[in-house]
């Protein structure tokens, strides 16, 4: 059921087959649409940290149920919306529900099976998040088609409402009241905004308004760790950054996460551009990258759950895989077999499901079990940022490429640097292991 709670916010990929019918109904201009994204990503992303420190003081199970009763409300709100404006807000308060939900979901999960069962319960997880993935584009086309765009928002109301009544058994664990610590307002506040100027300075990076965003960011994040430093309980603790690797490893899942988004920005504009394929072809053509993800998570779980290998070692291969995927959709043409386009995009799911997965369980084994929350929100922040990132520069690296090579040729080569991009992320994280050998070998 924490499945079927964390799907209503993997099911937003359904948005993206809503977009002509919103600028439609609200006769909007097609630039316009960036914001029903834009409210609804910085909404929740900024406050993931933040609301899993909550979760990890409250108890995630508390946390997790307001999210889905929040949620619910949401769609309703969001699908009714009379006007623009409306529902842009109503996206935000969307997003808090999302938030409330994704930052304790991975935390329940985990707890639910114990501590020697994690790396195989967070392969499950990382599975019940393909799904919802997978399912977003194909529901959406056919609920467009029937109830127009409303529907894309409204349908998932029924599923938070099912999920909160079935998880009315699972235990609300959390500190005792006179243990919990202050919650710092402030340190909050100043992350939350932070993250906003972040997210919002990426989203214009083309624009002169980056400038001052990123450095109001630079103000509120210098705020936030100064505050931080002197807490007995941080939001987050520091400290773990200096363990071998552990930053290294946020920093290649940032740029793993800009390399593989590459493919939802510009394959739909491939798949369009090439005669014979149908918009619901489409999409089932696009789900099979989702299908990969599936199919990784479930492999990649068994195998960190048998101590097969370890998580450390199938991030890179994971980033391997990504590379290998993208590299093979950058030798897409309009004459490529549909089997191989299909295969392509299962090679980077796969390579893409092995490295969230293994980086999820490398970051929630370091933090304390009591900062599970906090954990978990932290691996679904670098994805975010990631995917934002992409959004702003792999798009305007495609857009001067067309222009200068023309449409075709500019998404191969986009492709393409996506490709070396996860190539580096690998070799990012296989070389300071190597050059440890090396030294362990030749040390008298």
């Amino acid at each position: 059921m924490i499945g079927l709670g964390t799907s209503t916010t993997q099911l937003d990929t359904s948005v993206n087959i809503a977009f002509p019918a919103i600028t439609s109904g609200f006769h909007l201009a097609i630039g316009d649409i960036q914001w029903v994204v834009i409210s609804y990503v910085l909404t929740y992303a900024s406050l993931l940290l933040a609301l899993g420190r909550i979760g990890d003081t409250i108890g995630h199970a508390i946390v997790f149920r307001i999210g889905l009763a929040w949620s619910a409300i949401a769609f309703l709100l969001v699908a009714f919306a009379p006007t623009y404006p409306t529902m842009l807000i109503a996206r935000c308060l969307q997003g808090i529900g999302a938030a409330l939900i994704l930052s304790c979901g991975i935390a329940l999960v985990t707890s639910l099976f114990g501590e020697e069962r994690r790396s195989w319960a967070l392969g499950i997880f990382t599975m019940m998040m393909g799904f919802g993935v997978l399912l977003g584009p194909l529901l959406g086309g056919v609920l467009v088609a029937l109830w127009d765009w409303p529907a894309v928002f409204w349908f998932r109301a029924p599923i938070a409402v099912t999920a909160l009544l079935l998880l009315r058994g699972l235990p609300a664990r959390q500190q005792p009241v006179e243990q919990r610590p202050p919650f710092d307002i402030a340190s909050t506040l100043a992350l939350v905004f932070g993250l906003v100027a972040l997210l919002l300075a990426i989203n214009r990076i083309r624009e002169w308004t980056a400038l001052p965003l990123a450095l109001a960011c630079a103000a509120a994040l210098s705020i936030f760790v100064m505050r931080q430093s002197r807490s007995d309980r941080p939001i987050v603790d520091f400290r773990v950054f200096r363990r071998d690797g552990f930053a290294v490893i946020n920093l290649v899942s940032v740029l793993v996460n800009i390399a593989a988004f590459s493919v939802w920005m510009l394959a739909p504009y491939f798949l369009t551009r090439v005669n014979g394929y149908s918009l619901a072809g489409s999409g089932a053509i696009l789900a099979c990258g989702a299908f990969g993800v599936i199919i990784a998570s479930s492999i990649g779980g068994r195998l960190l759950g048998r101590r097969l290998i370890s998580a450390e070692r199938l991030a890179p291969v994971g980033a391997l895989g990504v590379a290998a995927g993208l590299a093979m959709l950058s030798f897409w043409t309009e004459e490529t077999p549909t089997a191989l386009r299909i295969a392509g995009l299962i090679v980077q799911g796969l390579g893409l499901g092995l490295f969230q997965l293994a980086y999820t369980d490398v970051v929630t084994a370091a933090l304390p079990v009591s900062d599970r929350g906090v954990a978990g929100s932290l691996a679904l922040l670098t994805r975010t940022l990631g995917t934002v990132t992409a959004a702003s520069l792999l798009l305007m690296l495609f857009e001067s490429l067309q222009t200068a090579n023309g449409f075709f040729e500019g998404f191969r080569q986009t492709l393409t640097i996506a490709s070396c991009l996860a190539l580096g992320t690998a070799v990012l994280l296989l070389l300071p292991r190597r050059i440890a050998a090396l030294r362990g070998r030749h040390r008298p």
